[in-house]
């Protein structure tokens, strides 16, 4: 997948599927969601974002940030709360 991410500071970067998925993992422990469904939420989630990212070549992290955050609210509602949270004080 070649999609391009532009950051904050304007920079771009390849989207990376680890990173996203270790950040969606990292959420959902925070709402003490166990291992196992921590990572399948985290899997889920990054397979619907893929589907969305499809037609798309740029995207700014933010854009990226809420689709996540969207998909992440059908699997773990609160730990869609927090991940919206946290990205709302960066």
């Amino acid at each position: 997948m070649q999609n391009r991410i532009v950051k904050q500071k304007y920079h771009t970067e390849h989207y990376q599927r680890e990173k996203l998925e270790q950040s969606i993992h990292r959420v959902c422990l925070s709402v003490r969601e166990l291992t196992g469904s921590a990572e399948l939420t985290a899997s889920h989630v990054c397979n619907h974002v893929e589907e969305w990212l499809q037609d798309k070549v740029e995207i700014t992290s933010q854009d990226l940030r809420l689709a996540a955050g969207r998909y992440l609210e059908l699997y773990n509602p609160a730990a869609a709360l927090v991940y919206a949270g946290h990205m709302d004080v960066n």
